[in-house]
């Protein structure tokens, strides 16, 4: 193999063997709403393994890999596009503010608010989810990290959505993984207790007016609450002690991370989109920091894309690229003031950084 071939290789594997790992954490917890709120709160990351190792492996041999259906490819598509944010080439801010507000809120709100006047009335359409008593996420962010449209989601068709993550399965399946080998992911650290059981419903259009922007805003404090949910879904909860050498967890907190900050900037850079002096002071502050600087500037993308998309970014020295070290050796070359466990120190310091201006931005709901 070529050192770009090997690369490649090894970075698909280690995520399928971490996908082994977390399903069979997932299946070891007990409490069924947690277990199944952290998969939904994963499968955008799983999405992400699918569709960029499949790319990759149909490229050198079509034959090795499992086909998806059309439909599911679509919906691994918009799942792991979901991690863009307003980093979307296709949408954008604007776009992704219709797309959420067409494709998650109407059909929520007419789902759970519109069959009736007493509905309509006193109905909730919005569940959230929390950990340590913090928001991982809610009813609309886990609609559109899933890339199910909502039709199909909210008509509660088991078997139909049951195929499509049997698909999943069968993809991973035929790739290595199995269900029997023991766990050794963040899972495993969870404490039952941090996750919040009670049910939680709210009426969507009363709580996207009281956070974040403000009344002005909802629909951007839609998106915004999403953006609350991965950070905190990233900081609580794939949090670990093992610093870069955990290749596939570093990796959801990495690009989390990455892709917010990126969103983050955007929107205070555009001027189409009116904020109060509050947000713009709380935008100021999270994407000036000197470590968000850090993970913006030019050489985080060719990092984030390797991490990403698997290949080597050229213009690269190959010669210092080392398949043996954590992150492949790529840290010093992108990060020259750092060493890979440095650098996951400072990205899992400004992830909890982060997702702590986030929340207090969202203010106490």
């Amino acid at each position: 193999m070529t050192l770009e071939e090997t690369v490649i290789q090894h970075g698909i594997d280690r995520d399928l063997d971490y996908v082994t790992y977390l399903m069979s954490d997932i299946r070891a917890i007990e409490d069924a709403g947690m277990a199944s709120t952290i998969s939904l709160c994963l499968t955008p990351y799983l999405s992400l393994y699918v569709y960029e190792s499949s790319k990759k492996l149909r490229a050198a041999d079509p034959r090795q890999i499992a086909g998806l259906s059309a439909t599911v490819e679509q919906i691994v598509a918009r799942s792991r596009h979901s991690l863009k944010l307003f980093d979307d080439n296709r949408r954008g801010i604007m776009g992704q503010l219709t797309y959420f507000r067409n494709e998650i809120l109407t059909p929520h709100e007419a789902m759970f608010r519109g069959k009736n006047f007493l509905t309509r009335l006193l109905g909730d359409d919005l569940g959230i989810f929390r950990y340590n008593n913090r928001l991982i996420g809610t009813t609309h962010s886990i609609s559109f990290n899933t890339g199910i449209e909502s039709a199909v989601l909210l008509s509660q068709n088991g078997p139909a959505i049951k195929g499509i993550y049997e698909e999943y399965g069968h993809y991973f399946g035929t790739l290595g993984t199995r269900l029997d080998v023991p766990g050794k992911t963040f899972i495993r650290r969870l404490d039952p207790q941090a996750y919040s059981p009670r049910e939680e419903n709210v009426r969507s259009g009363r709580y996207y007016q009281k956070v974040f922007d403000g009344p002005a805003n909802p629909d951007l404090n839609a998106l915004l609450t999403f953006f609350q949910g991965l950070m905190n879904f990233a900081e609580l909860v794939t949090i670990g002690n093992s610093g870069a050498s955990e290749y596939s967890a570093f990796k959801i907190r990495f690009l989390t991370l990455y892709q917010v900050l990126t969103s983050l900037r955007m929107l205070r850079n555009d001027q189409s989109q009116t904020l109060t002096a509050r947000s713009t002071k709380f935008l100021t502050s999270l994407v000036d920091a000197a470590e968000s600087q850090l993970l913006l500037n030019r050489p985080a993308r060719s990092f984030r894309n390797t991490l990403t998309h698997y290949n080597l970014v050229h213009p690269i020295d190959t010669t210092r690229v080392d398949v043996t070290q954590p992150l492949f050796g790529l840290v010093p070359i992108y990060f020259p003031a750092h060493t890979a466990d440095s650098f996951a120190a400072t990205v899992d310091g400004h992830l909890t950084a982060v997702a702590a201006g986030l929340d207090e931005w969202a203010g106490p709901i």
